[in-house]
C-alpha cells in the first residue's frame, strides 16, 4: 500500500478492574459492561435498519471499523441465520489495526461469548488467519457468508477496500483515545464507494463524528443510546453528495454480470481452472473450452512458496495473497488433488532482493509461525537432508500437483469442459453475447461473460478482436520454456521432507517420485526434456544440499542419458506480474494470463478476484494490488 511499510502489531489481552477486555494501547474497553451483544443489536443492527433493509435482497454488505473480539460479526451472523427473509449472501468487511492472535482470540471469546453463540465463535476461531498485513477472506455457511478481515491501519486501508457497502458499523475505540479511526478524511475514503442507500451507525455521539459523516455525504441523526449512553448516531447516505454530483458508490461493481450467470472460460490449465472453480462455487454455469487438456500430464508436482521483500513490495504482497487463497481454496479438495502443506526451506536470497534473511525477517515482523530465519542446522533438520547454508522457513510452503489439481478444479459442479480450439472471438455488438469461434468461423459457445485464460493465445485473440492496441504490456507477452526432472526416491541419497528451494526446487516424494526444477529458457521453438536442462537442474539442487544427490553408481535409465521429466511453457508479462481483470472498453470480456513461473500462486487468487468483481462482492485484494495486475 502507498507509503512506507508498517509492521502489523497484534493486540495483547488485558482486563480492566471490572474484568472487561481492555486495550492498554488505547486505554479503552473492547465492549461495554452492559453487554456487547445487546449493544451490537441496539446500535449496529437496529441502528442500520436491519434486518428489514436486507430482506429480499440477493446480497448485502457490511463494513466495520474495529473487529476487536468479533462480537458484532457473531451477532450479525446469528441475525442473518435466524431471518427466513435474509439475503442469499451476506458479506462483512472489518478493519483491524491490532488483531488478536488465534490463541488469545479463542480465550477471550470463550470468556465473553454467550453459550448460544459458542458454536459460531468456534467456526471463526478455526478459520482465524495468520496475522499478516492485508486482506483475508473467510467463508462460512457454504460460502453464503463471507468475512473479509482487513489487517492494518484504517487510515491506510480505508481507500484500498473495493466493495459496495450497504451498512457501516463504526465501532473503533473512543474518538478521544483513537482519533485516527474517526478522522473526517478517513471516513470519506471509507464511504466513497458505498451503495446509494447506505446507512451508518455508531455508539458515539461526539460532534466531530457527526460532522465527519456529514462531510462524507450522510444525513445524520441522534437516537437514544445504549446502556449508560444517552445518545448514539445514525446516518443515511444523501442521494447526492455535497457538490451536487450523483453518488459514485456503485462504480466498483460496474462489471457485475447481468442476466444469465453463464461464463465461457477459454483455457483449462491452471489459470482457466482457477477461474472456472471460483465462478462455479458462486453458482455460475461455466463452459471451459480447451483443445489440450493433457498439457499437465506428467507434471506431477510443483512448489508454491510465498515471496517476501524487505519493503513488502507489490510482488511480495500479491504472492502472499495468492498463497493464502490457495490454502483456503485447495486444502478442501479431494485427497488425490490436495496440496501437501509441508513448508519450504529457502536456502538463499531468492525473492529477497539480495538482502540477508536475518535482515529481512525482523524488518517485516511477520509471525514466526509463518516465516522465520533458520540456521543451516535447523534448516537441515526441517528438510531431512543436509543443507549448505542458512535460510528461511515458510510454514505455508506447498507441494502442489498441477495435473491432479486442474482435473479437480474442472470437476467442480457447474463446470462443463468442451474439447475445442478457439481461433477467434466476437463481441456482443455483433452477436448480443460474446462468442468463441473455431477456425472455420463456427460458434463453439456464447455467453455474456468471456474469460480468456489460454496463455499466449490470449494475445492473438485480443489482436484479432481489435483490442490489443491499447494494451502494450500484453502485446509484449512472451513464452519461456521450462522443465523438471523426475527421480525415484529410492535412487536418491535422501528425499526432502519439505520443499527445498534455492536456485531451483527439490520436492518431497509423491508416489515414490521426487520432482526437481526448473529451467527458464526464452526464445525456444518447443518445450522439451533435454540433457542440458536436466544437468542444469541437478547442478542447482546439488549446490544447496551438502551430500551427493544420487546414491553411488546410479545412472540415467535410458540410452540417451535422460531421466524421466516433464516440460512446458510459461507466459511472461513485462514486469512479471500477471494480467487479471476486465479488458478496457470490452464489457463482459476478461483475461487471466501472464502467470510466468507462478501459475500455482496466482490461480486461486485470480479466480476469486474475477468472481468477486462479477458478483459485486468485496474484492479480496487492495485497490493498489488490483491496479497492478489489471490488463495493461
Amino acid at each position: 500500500m502507498a507509503g512506507p511499510y508498517i509492521p502489523l502489531e497484534p493486540a495483547t489481552p488485558a482486563f480492566d478492574d471490572a474484568g472487561t477486555p481492555y486495550s492498554d494501547r488505547y486505554g479503552d474497553v473492547y465492549h461495554t459492561v452492559h453487554g456487547a451483544l445487546a449493544q451490537a443489536e441496539h446500535v449496529f443492527i437496529r441502528g442500520n435498519g436491519l434486518p428489514e433493509r436486507w430482506q429480499g435482497r440477493a446480497s448485502f454488505t457490511v463494513c466495520e471499523t474495529g473487529f476487536g473480539l468479533g462480537l458484532n460479526f457473531l451477532a450479525l451472523w446469528r441475525r442473518w441465520r435466524d431471518d427466513p427473509a435474509r439475503p442469499q449472501r451476506l458479506h462483512m468487511i472489518s478493519i483491524e489495526a491490532h488483531p488478536f492472535r488465534r490463541a488469545d482470540l479463542t480465550a477471550l471469546q470463550q470468556a465473553c461469548v454467550p453459550p448460544e453463540l459458542a458454536g459460531l465463535a468456534a467456526q471463526l476461531q478455526a478459520q482465524w488467519p495468520t496475522l499478516l498485513p492485508g486482506l483475508h477472506r473467510l467463508e462460512f455457511e457454504g460460502g453464503a457468508l463471507t468475512l473479509t478481515l482487513a489487517f492494518g491501519r484504517a487510515e491506510v486501508l480505508a481507500g484500498q477496500i473495493l466493495a459496495q457497502v450497504d451498512a457501516y458499523f463504526l465501532d473503533g475505540f473512543a474518538p478521544s483515545r483513537n482519533p485516527d479511526m474517526w478522522d473526517s478524511e478517513m471516513l470519506h475514503r471509507l464511504t466513497r464507494r458505498c451503495a446509494p442507500d447506505a446507512t451508518a451507525a455508531t455508539w458515539s455521539s461526539a460532534g466531530a463524528v457527526r460532522r465527519a459523516l456529514e462531510t462524507a455525504g450522510f444525513e445524520v441523526q441522534r437516537q437514544p443510546g445504549f446502556g449508560g449512553k444517552r445518545e448514539m448516531t445514525v446516518a443515511q447516505r444523501r442521494a447526492h453528495d455535497w457538490n451536487g454530483r450523483p453518488s459514485s458508490g456503485a462504480q466498483i461493481v460496474a462489471h457485475r454480470a447481468s442476466g444469465e450467470r453463464h461464463a465461457i472460460v477459454v483455457g483449462g490449465g491452471l489459470a482457466g481452472a482457477g477461474v472456472a472453480q471460483a465462478l462455479a462455487l458462486r453458482g455460475w454455469r461455466v463452459t471451459v473450452l480447451d483443445h489440450d487438456l493433457a498439457r499437465h500430464d506428467g507434471h506431477i508436482a510443483a512448489a508454491l512458496t510465498p515471496a517476501i521483500s524487505k519493503d513488502d513490495n507489490i510482488r511480495a504482497r500479491l504472492s502472499r495473497a495468492g498463497s493464502q487463497r490457495a490454502l483456503r481454496r485447495w486444502m478442501a479438495l479431494p485427497p488425490e488433488a490436495r496440496p501437501l502443506h509441508c513448508g519450504t526451506v529457502q536456502v538463499h536470497g531468492e525473492n529477497l532482493k539480495r538482502a540477508a534473511p536475518q535482515d529481512v525477517v525482523p524488518a517485516l515482523a511477520f509471525p514466526p509461525e509463518w516465516v522465520r530465519a533458520v540456521s543451516r542446522e535447523e534448516g537441515s533438520e526441517l528438510a531431512g537432508l543436509p543443507l549448505t547454508q542458512a535460510g528461511l522457513f515458510f510454514a505455508d510452503g506447498l507441494r502442489v500437483q498441477p495435473d491432479a489439481l486442474c482435473r479437480a478444479l474442472l470437476a467442480t459442479p457447474g463446470v462443463e469442459v468442451v474439447s475445442a480450439q478457439v481461433a477467434q472471438i466476437r463481441g456482443p455488438e455483433a452477436a448480443d453475447k460474446w462468442q468463441a469461434l473455431d477456425a472455420g468461423g463456427q460458434v463453439i459457445a456464447q455467453a455474456d461473460t468471456l474469460v480468456l485464460a489460454n496463455g499466449l493465445a490470449v494475445q492473438g485473440l485480443l489482436a484479432q478482436a481489435g483490442l490489443l492496441a491499447g494494451l502494450p504490456d500484453m502485446a509484449g507477452m512472451f513464452t519461456m520454456a521450462g522443465e523438471i526432472v523426475l527421480l525415484e526416491a529410492g535412487l536418491l541419497k535422501a528425499a526432502p521432507r519439505c520443499v527445498v528451494s534455492g536456485n531451483g526446487y527439490f520436492l518431497p516424494a509423491l508416489g515414490g517420485v521426487c520432482a526437481l526444477g526448473t529451467t527458464y529458457l526464452p526464445h525456444q521453438v518447443e518445450a522439451g526434456v533435454s540433457l542440458q536442462g536436466q544437468h542444469e537442474i541437478m547442478e542447482k539442487i546439488q549446490s544447496v544440499i551438502g551430500q551427493p544427490l544420487l546414491q553411488a553408481g546410479i545412472q540415467p535409465p535410458g540410452r540417451d542419458g535422460l531421466w524421466p521429466g516433464w516440460a512446458g511453457w510459461r507466459v511472461v508479462m513485462p514486469g512479471r506480474l500477471p494480467a487479471i481483470g476486465p479488458v478496457p472498453g470490452a464489457a463482459g470480456l476478461w483475461v487471466a494470463t501472464g502467470y510466468a513461473s507462478m501459475g500455482v500462486t496466482w490461480s486461486a487468487l485470480a479466480g476469486d478476484v474475477i468472481g468477486s468483481l462479477l458478483e459485486g462482492e468485496p474484492v479480496p485484494l487492495e485497490q493498489e494490488l488490483l491496479q497492478a495486475i489489471a490488463p495493461r
